[in-house]
């Protein structure tokens, strides 16, 4: 699958993905450090939600949210923590 988000700084990639790992490890997923986004297929499978490699137009939009949501709204999370950690530091 082509990556379709874009990241306001291209070069920020690898170090979300690292954060991704980070996080959804943290909380109980089995992730490749290498190859994070695989995390997806492991949420989709408990989920009992048919997502593929490749074309996966017949998705639902629903079913895509309950796939992504939980992946990115632990980032964020994670990165308000992270934020509020490094505030009370200065």
């Amino acid at each position: 699958m082509s990556k379709k988000n874009k990241i306001l700084v291209p070069s920020a990639r690898k170090e979300l993905d690292k954060l991704k790992a980070r996080v959804m490890k943290d909380i109980g997923y089995d992730v490749d450090i290498n190859n994070p986004d695989h995390v997806k297929y492991e949420i989709a499978e408990e989920l009992n939600i048919p997502l593929s490699k490749g074309y996966n137009g017949k998705l639902t939009s629903e079913q895509a949210g309950k796939i992504g949501g939980p992946i990115g709204g632990n980032m964020v999370k994670e990165m308000i923590r992270m934020a509020q950690e490094q505030m009370t530091r200065k």
